[in-house]
């Protein structure tokens, strides 16, 4: 565990964790001194004598110059009182940090996961149900606070049973043996029962809560279908059940966890009276002998029950989101793109050379292709589903890295350290467009400050903006949800500004309007064609009305890429 927890936090976290640690044998020191310190006071106020008979009391005692013994222990009294007064603020203090440090750990520990899931390669990502990533993002790193908080609270405890487990032996070894073999062997069976089933609904918790998130993401993804399919019951049903799970293991979770507090309650009042009535019947008489002794003892266990069931539940914390941190400890360890932003030209051409590529080994989707396309170039590529033809165009503009094979731009060779400056110049209009819930213009400019003038220009272009400033709100319109206040031209035109904003030198249709009738998606090829004039127009496309003024089509099947029509 300390390993996947140095691999989780960052730098300050550490010094932070390191700090906390400290900081909680200061408590512990302080937590031990104040039971110790009610020995002598016990003593001291049963038995005035002890002040002239005890060396240290008496030197206290002529040192401020007391008037009376009365006023000795009063002042004993209130020193006692001011303690425990900074006992507690320093106990409040540390509980402050404790949550500072978790807490924070966690909002900085979904920031990371977030760029890393950001940075992750194209081809890992595609594996990836969005469901689970933000499950793992927004939940997962909230659990990870309890975690850390569980792990903070044994050490802190246990430093606290050690100091006054320590004074507990030095004043009467024998009893404190006893105790702790009381307690040990109760704290043993705790561990083995409901330890043990805390942790099951740990397992259970994190595997229903994973599947409430992708049955979430899905039904909303697929509103529209499931009202005309009527399938709301079924869906609700489901959705009911999978809840039903992930409560039960919450409240076995809840319910168990309260289970070492009242069994070592129980167990403590019982020894203290067990201890009491075995004094009693040893010496036939009244305690007063022994009451600082016996004030000691009960203070000391009535401190140190509490640290045995924070600790308990601590440990059942720990065994509950322990799944939490086996899930953040794997996604931590995601591949990263460690891309350079070293300069690439795209004057010439693009060449692709021996290229091979499959997502299992030795299935290849395409094997030892080799073809250019040149600079302002019109290129489409056919071929049934599945043959790869978005495959290759996502190699051809640097989301996947073949697995044999090169690719040049002006004959430099496409690596990591310049395939980031390749990305940059492709404009993109997927197949499935997806705009979020904001402005024509947050959406053209994908969320970051736009420029106006620059979306009012791309808009022009793709010939929605004067739509917009008759019939809605100008570039300050709403779209709604994935685009929802929007028809599937204008979703698409939008795409298409969006596609536009960066002034790419590639510009790259997916499919890109094959949801549309034929007489739009004529009319939007029309005005593509002309938008791309100066541009390398590079399409995916199954009706061939779709590339018909290409200058080059490409055919893919069998694994390679055939060129099967060519325009000067």
């Amino acid at each position: 565990m300390i390993n996947k927890l140095r691999k989780i936090l960052s730098f300050k976290d550490k010094l932070f964790f390191i700090y906390l640690v400290f900081f909680s044998v200061i408590v512990s020191l302080i937590e031990t001194v104040g039971i110790s310190l009610i020995m002598p006071f016990v003593a001291v106020a049963s038995d005035f004598t002890v002040i002239e008979t005890n060396k240290y009391y008496n030197y206290f005692y002529k040192f401020f110059n007391f008037e009376t013994k009365i006023n000795f222990i009063l002042a004993f009294g209130f020193c006692l009182l001011v303690f425990y007064i900074l006992r507690s603020l320093v106990n409040v203090f540390y509980s402050y940090a404790m949550a500072i440090f978790s807490y924070g750990a966690s909002c900085r520990l979904s920031v990371n996961l977030f760029n890393r899931y950001m940075k992750m390669p194209y081809r890992n990502f595609i594996d990836k149900n969005s469901g689970e990533l933000t499950k793992t993002i927004t939940t997962e790193t909230l659990f990870f606070a309890l975690f850390l908080q569980a792990v903070l609270l044994i050490l802190s405890e246990v430093f606290v049973l050690i100091s006054i487990y320590s004074l507990m032996l030095y004043v009467n070894w024998r009893v404190s043996l006893a105790l702790t073999l009381i307690l040990a062997l109760n704290g043993l069976l705790l561990i083995r029962t409901i330890s043990k089933k805390i942790k099951t609904s740990g397992d259970d918790r994190a595997d229903f809560h994973k599947k409430i998130y992708e049955m979430i993401n899905s039904s909303f993804g697929n509103f529209k279908i499931i009202k005309l399919k009527s399938h709301i019951g079924k869906i609700s049903n489901k959705f009911l059940k999978i809840n039903h799970a992930f409560k039960k293991a919450n409240v076995v979770n809840a319910g168990l966890s309260s289970v070492p507090r009242l069994f070592l309650e129980g167990l403590g009042f019982c020894m203290i009276i067990s201890i009491t009535m075995f004094v009693i019947y040893k010496s036939q008489a009244d305690i007063s002998g022994i009451l600082p002794l016996m004030s000691m003892f009960i203070l000391a266990l009535y401190r140190l029950l509490p640290s045995a069931n924070r600790i308990m539940t601590s440990y059942n914390n720990l065994m509950f989101y322990h799944k939490t941190f086996d899930i953040i400890s794997s996604e931590i360890d995601q591949p990263q793109e460690d891309l350079k932003e070293e300069a690439i030209t795209f004057e010439k051409e693009i060449r692709l050379k021996n290229l091979t590529f499959g997502y299992l080994k030795n299935k290849p989707i395409l094997n030892k292709v080799s073809f250019v396309i040149t600079k302002g170039e019109k290129v489409a590529f056919t071929g049934h589903s599945g043959s790869g033809k978005s495959t290759l165009v996502d190699i051809i503009i640097g989301l996947y890295k073949p697995r044999e094979g090169e690719i040049f731009a002006d004959n430099i060779k496409i690596t990591d350290n310049n395939i980031a400056a390749l990305r940059k110049q492709v404009g993109y209009i997927p197949q499935s467009i997806y705009l979020f819930d904001g402005t024509v213009a947050e959406n053209v400019a994908l969320g970051e400050t736009y420029n106006k003038k620059r979306v009012t220009d791309v808009l022009t272009q793709a010939k929605i903006f004067d739509f917009l400033q008759k019939e809605q709100n100008g570039i300050n319109t709403q779209v709604g949800e994935n685009g929802v206040k929007l028809s599937g031209g204008q979703k698409q035109r939008i795409a298409i500004a969006r596609a536009l904003y960066s002034d790419p030198a590639i510009l790259v249709l997916d499919e890109a309007t094959s949801a549309l009738d034929d007489a739009m998606e004529t009319k939007i090829m029309e005005e593509i064609y002309d938008i791309a004039e100066n541009k390398t127009l590079i399409i995916i496309a199954h009706r061939l009305s779709t590339i018909a003024k290409c200058q080059k089509i490409y055919k893919i099947e069998n694994c390679s890429v055939e060129l099967i029509q060519q325009k000067n």
